[in-house]
């Protein structure tokens, strides 16, 4: 007779459990915003737009200085929006430095296109793999769950920011023939790797799931 009791007692405790844990995961789940809200990505399709529309040059090192000035000015725009409305004090002090480190590199950019007409040969290799890179990028991005939060959003797209610009460098490494360029490029590898590694430990602490 008590065992035919405790039993479905049972039953209701664990429904009632199951409930409760339910209803939490409801209320303290990850929270999606649709992705034509979002302030960064809007900055990220503008940025690649540009980038789409550039004219190329067929010179790796020309075509690289050139892209990699709108995508560095792409990193800059969405770091001055984390700076502006972001919260979190480690991700604000990621935006500066972003900030910092890449104008000056605009600024190398810029003196290297000024002083280096595009060079024959032709090498349309390269323009091929920075657009699968660019491709790549968008696809990382469309694939993220973004959450309307600044700092976190800010966080996951600069993974897939980073990760784009590290592709490109490595693709001026296999086909540039300016150690001006090439030198850059291994700059960019070697920073942005260390960021990448900042930022998913900072989004594995404040993760949402």
């Amino acid at each position: 007779m008590l065992r035919s009791l405790r039993l479905p007692l049972l039953a209701c405790l664990l429904a009632f459990t199951t409930l409760t844990a339910c209803n939490k995961d409801d209320s303290d789940g990850l929270k999606v915003q649709a992705h034509d809200d979002n302030v960064f990505m809007r900055m990220m399709h503008d940025m690649m737009t540009q980038m789409m529309a550039m004219t190329k040059t067929q010179d790796p090192d020309n075509d690289f200085a050139m892209m990699m000035k709108m995508h560095h000015q792409g990193a800059i725009t969405m770091s001055q929006e984390e700076l502006r409305s972001g919260k979190d004090a480690d991700m604000k002090q990621m935006a500066q430095t972003i900030i910092t480190k890449q104008q000056a590199e605009i600024q190398q950019l810029d003196a290297f296109l000024s002083s280096h007409p595009a060079h024959a040969p032709a090498v349309p290799a390269f323009n091929t793999k920075q657009m699968e890179s660019m491709e790549r990028m968008m696809q990382a991005n469309d694939l993220r769950p973004l959450t309307g939060d600044i700092d976190y959003d800010f966080a996951q797209l600069m993974v897939d920011h980073h990760r784009s610009a590290i592709e490109n460098s490595q693709a001026e490494i296999e086909y540039g023939r300016e150690n001006a360029m090439k030198t850059l490029a291994h700059n960019i590898i070697d920073d942005q790797e260390m960021e990448i590694k900042d930022l998913q430990a900072w989004l594995l602490a404040h993760k949402k799931f």
